[in-house]
């Protein structure tokens, strides 16, 4: 989640010039999906305690403690799911900024909003783990053609600072 943040810090800064209000609300909505999810992980680790075998925990019998277990494991994964529904809406918001840039290619932004409509998919959880194998490799390769982009091509500066200029004047 670290390094999400800083993802979310870095297309901040990088989109803000095509619209300010509309890369901060993307921001927003990245931070909360990763408070969402960093939250949730702590259900992930509570079921190490809840099977450790501490004398406090003798109270109950092993079914029991094995239900809280996975209980607590079920906490995690609608968190984690919940925090995807916060990626989708930042994901396709970056991708409509990136679309409208000058300094991105346009397929880029459509590449995200797509992989953004399919992360909306956990606003309805049951669907959204039907198609998550789907959702995960197509926006997986999204993700991959936006690093290998800035990676190999980077953004064009020129549009870049005509655009921040334009949008600071």
């Amino acid at each position: 989640m670290a390094c999400q943040i800083m993802t979310t810090a870095l297309f901040y800064f990088l989109l803000r010039p095509v619209s300010r209000s509309i890369a901060l609300v993307a921001a927003f909505l990245s931070l909360s999906g990763c408070i969402i999810k960093t939250f949730s992980r702590v259900f992930y680790i509570a079921p190490l305690f809840v099977l450790g075998g501490a004398h406090y925990l003798e109270v109950f019998n092993p079914q029991q403690l094995q239900a809280l277990a996975l209980l607590l494991l079920k906490v995690n994964d609608r968190g984690a799911a919940m925090a995807l529904a916060f990626f989708g809406f930042e994901s396709l918001l970056n991708g409509y900024l990136i679309f409208r840039s000058t300094f991105l290619p346009r397929i880029l932004g459509v590449l995200s909003m797509l992989g953004g409509l399919g992360w909306l998919t956990f606003l309805y959880p049951p669907l959204g783990y039907s198609v998550f194998l789907y959702v995960a490799v197509f926006a997986l390769l999204g993700s991959a053609a936006m690093i290998f982009w800035l990676i190999v091509f980077g953004v064009n500066e020129e549009r870049w600072h005509e655009r921040a200029s334009a949008a600071g004047g």
